[in-house]
């Protein structure tokens, strides 16, 4: 499939989602590898597609190593579609599926990077409102990406048009009590998405399971979440609080919380690369100037003690 006169995608998916699929491809006009991904829109709707282009260009600004870089967006036979930077990794889904439970400092440390990353994309007003294990990949140098911002591109204004067709925004294993009872997500919905991945990375099983949505949908709303064995426990604890007051304030927060946690992971043999441990080692934010920049170590390994996320003052 040529879409756009210069993108030939593959016609098998990599993976597909509640709100399309996202396809391996070639760039003819630059000839290097990029990921498309085709958004699927209850027919023609001209005015959620400018939004769309709108966010895209939002999205397109988030400068940071944990986001792949988007190339372009437009549309296709009444489809959106997104191009972005092809990520070679594994999956968090797949690294539990195979893996099983992860050891503690390679649960924090994944934790840990994504919260750097949400923090860049809340300083901007962006919320994923799909953070889930197959929207994170671990890299083989230990980094890690958080991919799919489409679904953060159409924003609340744009549920009508989906709700009429009877579609979910979201994945109701890792809905927040908020968004499931009201439909609006903000940056501490993130954070409870967070803390079912973490749940999910320290246990090797889902934090709520059911045979309808709407079981799970009750269960994160009624049910309170089951202890962890182990230090990270209060931390997963606040993330996942039903009420959105009760989590943590920020995603840098919840980098400072973790940050103890993650440092010298195990070996992961067959997933990173020997003596890789690559990570956001700190988060700095300038009041009212732009997204939160993310400071490697000049190795780009995580530093040995706890890093600190600091604010600097306004110029």
């Amino acid at each position: 499939m040529l879409i756009a006169d210069r993108y030939e995608i593959d016609d098998l998916p990599l993976g597909r989602g509640g709100m399309g699929a996202v396809h391996k491809g070639r760039d003819l006009r630059l000839d290097r590898r990029v990921a498309v991904k085709l958004l699927r829109l209850p027919g023609s709707d001209d005015e959620v597609a400018q939004r769309f282009a709108r966010e895209a260009r939002i999205v397109a600004k988030l400068e940071h190593p944990g986001v792949p870089v988007l190339y372009d967006f437009g549309t296709y036979e009444q489809r959106l579609f997104q191009v972005m930077q092809f990520v070679d990794g594994v999956t968090v889904a797949d690294l539990v599926g195979e893996f099983g439970p992860l050891p503690q400092a390679w649960a924090a440390n994944i934790a840990a990077q994504t919260a750097a990353v949400l923090a860049a994309a809340h300083e901007r007003g962006i919320c994923h409102r799909d953070l889930k294990p197959t929207n994170l990949m671990l890299c083989p140098d230990g980094a890690v990406k958080v991919l799919d911002f489409g679904l953060a591109l159409l924003r609340e204004s744009d549920v009508a048009p989906f709700s009429r067709a009877g579609q979910i925004l979201g994945t109701p294993s890792y809905m927040a009590p908020e968004q499931i009872q009201r439909g609006i997500a903000e940056p501490r919905s993130d954070l409870y998405a967070l803390g079912c991945v973490l749940h999910e990375m320290l246990t090797g099983d889902q934090l709520f399971t059911g045979p309808t949505a709407y079981a799970v949908f009750d269960k994160h709303v009624k049910e309170p979440p089951p202890r962890l064995p182990g230090a990270l426990d209060p931390v997963v604890q606040r993330l996942l609080a039903k009420d959105p007051g009760g989590r943590p304030a920020t995603a840098l927060e919840v980098f400072e919380d973790l940050q103890g946690f993650a440092q010298d992971p195990p070996a992961l043999p067959g997933f990173v690369r020997d003596g890789s441990t690559a990570m956001y080692s700190s988060v700095q934010v300038r009041p009212g100037f732009g997204s939160p920049r993310d400071h490697r170590s000049p190795t780009g390994a995580a530093p040995r003690t706890p890093a600190t996320v600091a604010t600097p003052p306004s110029a």
